[in-house]
């Protein structure tokens, strides 16, 4: 009772300190946008920002056709953490917006080394680019509107991207958060392989009192239910390494303040994992599989080929909604958290009310604390979900067809 009391209140202070540091200063304050703070905390960016205070600078590497490829760190934009990461200079005609890296695609502008733009960045409006409604971002230098272009993207054009005159391939916050992550598992899981070895016939202790549960529940519930004892093997490195990767960018994503990552709510992180269980399972697939995906046996002509139709189909309906189901839930679970906490700032007005930032504080904090038990939950049940799934897909792929007599 007295932890929680304690938690509770240590999330009071600095939800209320952040509330007070926001209402600091003088002059107009902008008015608080919901919509865009969600947005913004859970996309990925090219810098790593820690409580809206400083900016960890990140290396950016960029190419385009007439400068070839490009070396800088992050920190030439001169970034500011409290507006967005938006960046007061550009550099070689690049600059920084919401995070990410522009390119300027408009004559006139410098194109060597650092330039400082005006006070007011940016700004933005929706305009017609080739037949659909896009919002345009202009950068602002010596007054005039210079047009920025965002980097090319893998979507071509349906999620709104496309190709554009440049190319990032920077390691960005949720690339960074990965490679954090899968460090950490590493070095956890060598030191309870050490344990292993040195304890040899004792009970587990230390970490391998928490891995090894979870382990032996994986293999014992998951794999070898769905796959079978004879061959979950071959799969269960790789059942067991998805479970880890994905709970610990999970739970790394959950920690107050420390970034906002959002790593397993990137489409394009849960895309790569969908597609690995895609070929791992296709390319494993007996012809058994086959022979019930594309002429299953024992049903008339016609309806072999609905039926082949409708299986060909689920091949990409399946690894297409591990991606979203995935996605979908972690970054439903952060747009909640960063609208709880928005409420300080609608309540106080912007900051400019300190009673209502300190009513909003009240009623944010439970709110807040409720959703983060919530999706240390979630975190756990995802993880579980997309490794059984995964499991569930490769024993249909795998399993001996049995004759009917032989059934029966």
């Amino acid at each position: 009772m007295k932890r929680s009391i304690s938690i509770f209140l240590f999330t009071l202070f600095v939800v209320l300190s952040t509330s007070l540091f926001a209402s600091g200063g003088e002059g107009e304050h902008a008015p608080f946008d919901p919509a865009a703070v969600a947005t913004h905390h859970i996309s990925d960016a090219n810098t790593y920002t820690i409580l809206e205070w400083f900016t960890i600078p990140l290396p950016i590497i960029v190419y385009n056709k007439e400068r070839g490829l490009e070396f800088f760190m992050s920190s030439k934009f001169h970034p500011d953490p409290s507006h967005h990461e938006d960046g007061h200079n550009s550099y070689n005609g690049y600059v920084m917006r919401h995070g990410s890296v522009y390119r300027i695609d408009q004559p006139g502008f410098p194109m060597e080394g650092e330039v400082h733009l005006d006070s007011t960045a940016f700004t933005s409006r929706k305009e017609m680019v080739e037949g659909k409604e896009k919002e345009v971002v202009y950068a602002l230098y010596q007054g005039q509107e210079y047009k920025a272009v965002p980097r090319s993207t893998w979507d071509g054009g349906v999620l709104g991207g496309g190709i554009t005159p440049f190319y990032d391939l920077s390691p960005s916050k949720n690339v960074i958060a990965m490679i954090i992550v899968c460090t950490f598992l590493l070095w956890l899981f060598i030191k309870a392989a050490k344990g292993y070895v040195k304890n040899v016939g004792q009970a587990p202790k230390g970490i391998q009192n928490l891995l090894e549960p979870i382990i032996i529940f994986i293999r014992d519930d998951v794999a070898i239910p769905f796959i079978g004892e004879k061959k979950y093997k071959k799969y269960f490195p790789f059942l067991i390494s998805v479970f880890f990767f994905i709970l610990g960018l999970n739970l790394f994503g959950q920690i107050p303040f420390f970034g906002g990552v959002n790593a397993t709510g990137n489409i394009s992180i849960t895309l790569v994992l969908a597609l690995l269980v895609f070929f791992i399972v296709n390319i494993n697939g007996n012809r058994h599989y086959w022979a019930h995906i594309f002429w299953m046996p024992g049903v008339p002509i016609p309806m072999k080929i609905l039926l082949a139709l409708i299986e060909g189909m689920s091949l990409f309906i399946k690894p297409l909604t591990l991606m979203l189901r995935l996605a979908g839930n972690i970054t439903a679970g952060h747009i909640a958290i960063i609208s709880f906490i928005g409420l300080i700032f609608i309540f106080g007005n912007s900051g400019e009310s300190l009673l209502g930032g300190s009513i909003g504080s009240i009623i944010s904090v439970p709110l807040t604390m409720f959703m983060m038990a919530l999706e240390l939950i979630v975190a756990f049940i995802q993880a579980f979900v997309f490794t059984i799934l995964t499991a569930s897909y490769i024993g249909a792929a795998t399993e001996e067809h049995h004759h009917e007599g032989a059934h029966h």
